[in-house]
């Protein structure tokens, strides 16, 4: 399990080292264009039922402790899908309850095809 440090704060998230991959690569690229977003989450089984949002912005430090040594493989679909949460009001938001952490991938491709 990988950890997300955000600010000053010493309490971390907690977030499957695949998935906080695929949120860094996205919150980096963001956050490197200066455009601030919204990072919501369900808690995960074992911590109080319940979900919390933290306001992402260039100017406070992000810190991603993974435990696996080598890189994951990224999934081109999820990273689409969680750049594209980022991009919207609503912002990134995953479902730490759930196997598929509630990403709908190909969401996007779905949508484009219906107005087709």
């Amino acid at each position: 399990m990988g950890k997300l440090y955000y600010g000053a704060d010493t309490e971390a998230v907690v977030i499957p080292d695949r998935l906080l991959s695929h949120i860094k690569v996205v919150a980096a690229t963001k956050l490197r264009r200066n455009e601030s977003f919204t990072f919501s989450w369900v808690h995960a089984p074992g911590e109080p039922v319940g979900r919390s949002t933290l306001w992402l912005q260039p100017s406070i430090p992000m810190r991603f402790v993974f435990d696996s040594v080598e890189p994951e493989q990224l999934d081109p679909a999820t990273l689409r899908t969680l750049a594209d949460q980022a991009a919207s009001s609503a912002g990134m938001h995953v479902d730490l309850t759930k196997d598929d952490f509630g990403i709908q991938k190909g969401a996007t491709e779905r949508k484009l095809a219906s107005v087709a």
